[in-house]
């Protein structure tokens, strides 16, 4: 990675479930990139995403392994396991307490929706929040933007951001096509492991020959308080 000389490293964040990963998601890192000159964007599946604990979500390794193959052709995009490795709910303090760890070397520009970011300045330790990282909230044209009018905040326009996960596993569980929705690389993936066959209340899904329930997550993961989880779904 070439940084000029004097400047810090600019890492974009973005967590979120990503069961599937699909395209808003990627075109959203991709323009938060360009915009504020980010050098490195880094997703981040959540491990036990815990706003979801009442729904069951895709094996971790599974929402890993799509969101690799959906970002391996950008130099850009990388992958972390820092969630799905550390044991208990993934919340986003956590995560950027990690990653400021890890990367002390980088200002980090976490990434998420518009709608998640209106929740986000409610939370209870926010103030350390907005100590870790820049926050940049998404939303697609047209979507009446919240009013956040801090320095910590930047608010874009991402046209891909129709698309959703949720409509996703629908489609697939309706067995309609999902290709160009999602990479083709996930379109293959998710056929070879039967993901989201079964409706979009549960299904098996199988990890090496083991068998477990996998369920959905919302669009946009939703916002929480006291730190919160990571937030595009």
């Amino acid at each position: 990675m070439q940084v000029p000389e004097g400047r810090r490293i600019r890492l974009g964040v973005m967590g979120g479930t990503f069961d599937p990963i699909h395209h808003g998601h990627l075109v959203a890192a991709s323009e938060v990139a360009s915009k504020f000159g980010l050098d490195e964007v880094v997703f981040v599946p959540t491990g036990e995403p815990w706003q979801k604990s009442s729904r069951r979500v895709s094996l971790a390794e599974h929402r890993y392994l799509m969101t690799v193959i959906a970002t391996a052709s950008n130099p850009r995009f990388t992958v972390s396991r820092v969630d799905i490795e550390r044991p208990g709910p993934t919340y986003t303090i956590d995560t950027l307490r990690d990653l400021r760890a890890e990367r002390p070397e980088a200002d980090l520009y976490f990434i998420t929706g518009a709608d998640a970011m209106a929740q986000i300045v409610s939370w209870k330790d926010i103030d350390e929040l907005w100590s870790l990282a820049h926050f940049v909230g998404v939303t697609r044209p047209g979507h009446e933007l919240p009013d956040l009018a801090r320095a910590e905040v930047s608010l874009l326009e991402v046209p891909a951001m129709s698309i959703s996960s949720t409509d996703c596993r629908a489609r697939v569980a309706a067995h309609e096509p999902v290709w160009y929705l999602v990479p083709d690389g996930v379109v293959q993936y998710i056929a070879k492991y039967g993901l989201y066959r079964n409706g979009t209340e549960m299904q098996s899904s199988r990890m090496d020959g083991v068998v477990q329930l996998a369920h959905v997550d919302s669009p946009l993961g939703s916002a929480g308080n006291a730190g919160s989880a990571s937030a595009i779904g």
